[in-house]
This record gives structure tokens, sequence and C-alpha cells, in this order.
């Protein structure tokens, strides 16, 4: 039993480090997304040190306070919550009911950043009545990439087909494409392999391997794949850092928000920066594009390697106090009720 109990405690404090990475990452990024890098620069820093509140005139999140989250990290525990809700079975309806909430939350606080494409149209398409299996088939955005964390906190990945299934059954509904699907499957192996302990390369591993079963299972085919992108980011991780780093996602991975270009992105800035989690935050927080979400794919997929030990504890305190958040305890239920 004292196994057992060092082996729960290990997993819930890399748990807890996933959500708080996924903040982290996404607070960092929230003043400087939809930025150009030039942008970034010029009102900020080459590369950021620390949070930053967002200017007035932000389109999507204008005179936030620094360390604010955004979508990206709300939406994630919405899912969350969700997910330890279905012990009979995930419900699809009720979840987007969930995400229809949110939205009107949002713009009743007066904010920008609301539901991304994919997301809204598949939600318009099931309150017109549509069927949900098919409500997302155009969604090729990272959308279920950014929110699938507590994916990979939840399902164990010693079963990567399982995991997968799990991917899909929450993701299809707004995202029902090979490249959607197949990043948010790859974020969320990652973090499951760290939860269970596994090192980066054992995460990359597992990561491809949940990629291409979706590619598999949706007859996907040609260079466009994004398990084969995420492995020339892999590359660009392992051979430049620092704001080379940067110009070499900037150029040859992409940092939009298409799932083809965040989620490599996130996995090259991760690599690069593969013992400090804060700094590949930070970096992530200063490519430019869409910054919150591949920082908190990044962060999310940094604490679930490494822990606690990847972030700063005032990074942490600071994003969980300034949204009143309490991340640990949804760590805690979630790996209560991994399956």
């Amino acid at each position: 039993m004292t196994g057992e109990s060092s082996t729960d405690d290990v997993r819930t404090e890399h748990a807890y480090a996933t959500l708080a990475g996924l903040a982290i990452g996404d607070a960092l990024g929230m003043p400087t997304q939809s930025l150009t890098r030039e942008q970034v620069v010029s009102q900020f820093e080459p590369v950021l040190t620390t949070f930053h509140a967002s200017r007035l005139d932000h389109p999507f999140a204008p005179g936030l306070a620094a360390g604010t989250i955004t979508d990206d990290t709300e939406q994630a525990l919405i899912l969350a919550e969700e997910l330890l809700a279905s012990s009979g079975g995930f419900d699809v309806l009720h979840y987007a009911r969930r995400l229809i909430e949110w939205e009107y939350d949002v713009r009743r606080r007066g904010l920008s950043d609301l539901l991304g494409p994919s997301t809204k149209q598949a939600l318009l398409n099931v309150e017109s009545g549509m069927d949900p299996a098919v409500a997302g088939k155009s969604g090729t955005t990272n959308g279920a990439a950014m929110r699938i964390a507590p994916v990979g906190i939840i399902c164990s990945s010693g079963d990567v087909e399982t995991l997968v299934d799990l991917v899909i059954e929450v993701s299809a509904l707004t995202h029902n494409t090979p490249e959607a699907l197949s990043g948010a499957a790859a974020v969320a192996a990652m973090i499951g392999a760290g939860i269970n302990g596994g090192s980066l390369g054992d995460g990359i591993d597992l990561a491809l391997e949940a990629a291409r079963i979706v590619e598999s299972r949706r007859s996907a085919s040609g260079a466009a794949l994004l398990s084969a992108r995420i492995e020339r980011a892999v590359d660009v991780g392992r051979r430049w850092g620092g704001t080379a780093l940067i110009e070499a996602v900037g150029s040859d991975v992409g940092t939009s928000l298409a799932s083809e270009e965040s989620v490599p992105a996130a996995f090259a800035v991760l690599v690069a920066n593969r013992d400090d989690g804060w700094m590949a935050c930070r970096v992530a927080a200063s490519l430019g594009g869409d910054t919150d979400t591949i920082g908190a794919m990044t962060g999310a997929m940094s604490g679930a390697l490494r822990g606690l030990y990847a972030f700063p504890a005032w990074a942490i305190e600071m994003v969980e106090r300034t949204n009143h958040l309490d991340l640990a305890s949804v760590a805690r239920e979630l790996i209560s009720a991994r399956r």
C-alpha cells in the first residue's frame, strides 16, 4: 500500500503541474496572442521574462491583468468537470451546453476571446438539430488539443488505443477531422506518458503513436500528416534554442491556430526547453501567432514530464490567485478517477 500511495502522490503532483503549466503558458501568451513576432518584440521583449497585462487595444483580451488565463484553461477545466461527472458515459450534449454557457459568460464579462471557429460552428450545427456525430466535420483548428490535458491525466497511457478512444469521444463533437484529432491525441499521450513517469523520449514516441492511430483510423495520408509535422518540429527543437528557435518555429513550423501548425510548434518548444518548463512557456508566449494556445499546450506537457519543478512556485501561485483557481484539487480528483 505504501508503494501505491507513493506512486499516486507522484502522479498527483505531475497532474497538478500539468494543469498549472497549462494555466501559466496560457496566461503568459494572453497579451501576445494574435500579435506578429515583430509586434511581440516591439510591445514587450524578445523573450518574455514574466507575465504581462494586455494592452487596452488588444483585439481579444483588452486590458486584462498580468497572469490572467484565457479560453484554453477555462475550457480545459470544463472538460475536467465533464470527465469527472461521466462515470456512466461521456455526455456529449451536456458538454456542448456547457461550452455554449461558457461563451455567454465570457460575453457577460466583456471579453472577445470566445469559442474558436471550429467549436463555434459545430455548436451552431448541434443547436440547429444536426447529429453531433457529424457536427465537427470541418473542425481543423487547435481547440481540441488546447483543452485535452484532463484526458491525458485521467486516462492511463499504458493503453494508447483507449486513450485515443477517449480523445475522439470528447473531441469529435467540435473537431472531427484527422488533423485536429491526431493533434489532440498527441498532446494527451505526451501528458499521459509524463503522468506515468515517462521521459521526454517516451512521450514523443507515444505522442507519435497516438497521432498515427488517429490517422490510420481516418485513412489520412500524404506529406501533411500531423504526425510527420510533429517529427519535423521535434527535429527543429533539437537543433535550435532561444531566439534562433523562435525564428525557426516561425519559418519552418508555423504558429497559427491551425492544428497542423500550433501543435507541432508546442512540441518544438517543449523539446528545445526540455529541462525548463518556465522557459518553454516564455518562449511559446514570444513566438507570435496563437501564443496562448501554444503556451498552454507546451506548459501542460512540460508539467506532466517534470512535475512542479518545471515552474517557479510564485508563478503557480500567481495564476491561481489571479484567476481564483484550485488546480491541486482538480488534479487530485482526476488522478482518483484515473482509468
